[in-house]
């Protein structure tokens, strides 16, 4: 089910987590954080919406990072009910894709629920202070690139990297929704 993320909570403090890479170590926002800002995304390997713009998240993180923008993706769907979206699966999906951030999973998704995590993707764009500057899409693509789009996502990370300050006007991301467990 397709679904859009809210409005950006401007200021917003980014919550911790510990949680365990496709390279075997664990990750804790600390480790991640830029020293101009800090992007969490949500995405998962089944997802339609996250796969149509894999190759440009990819390029856009790499860009960022080079900027002093810390990166990483969790994914905090259930893989019992989707299997595409396991553990080891994921580990192919960071490799095949040269991923230079790391890839982690939210085994509880008690990560994903803080962050009021809705859909993948969805992203988390953080200033150098941890209050949230951008929540919003990549760009305007949903499945299908546009050609000459806006790369929104990198264009406001790159304003919070050099001024501390997101866009005001953000529009939100769009994908599947989080696949939630079963509440037992």
């Amino acid at each position: 089910m397709a679904m859009e993320t809210p409005v950006c909570d401007f200021g917003w403090k980014a919550l911790d987590f510990s949680l365990k890479g496709t390279d075997a170590k664990t990750y804790t926002l600390e480790d991640i954080r830029g020293p101009r800002g800090t992007l969490v995304m949500f995405i998962c390997n089944h997802c339609p919406y996250v796969k149509a713009i894999l190759d440009r998240l990819v390029r856009d993180a790499k860009e960022l990072q080079d900027s002093g923008i810390g990166v990483i993706a969790i994914m905090a769907n259930d893989p019992n009910e989707y299997a595409e979206d396991s553990f080891d699966n994921m580990a192919v999906v960071a490799g095949d894709n040269g991923f230079t951030f790391p890839y982690v999973i939210d085994e509880t998704q008690d990560v994903a629920r803080a962050y009021d995590a809705r859909c993948t993707p969805d992203f988390f764009g953080f200033d150098a202070s941890h209050s949230l500057q951008y929540r919003g899409r990549l760009d305007e693509s949903r499945l299908d690139p546009v050609p000459g789009a806006a790369r929104e996502l990198f264009e406001a990370m790159k304003n919070v990297a050099a001024s501390g300050e997101g866009p005001k006007q953000q529009l939100p991301s769009m994908g599947c929704s989080i696949k939630w467990r079963d509440a037992a």
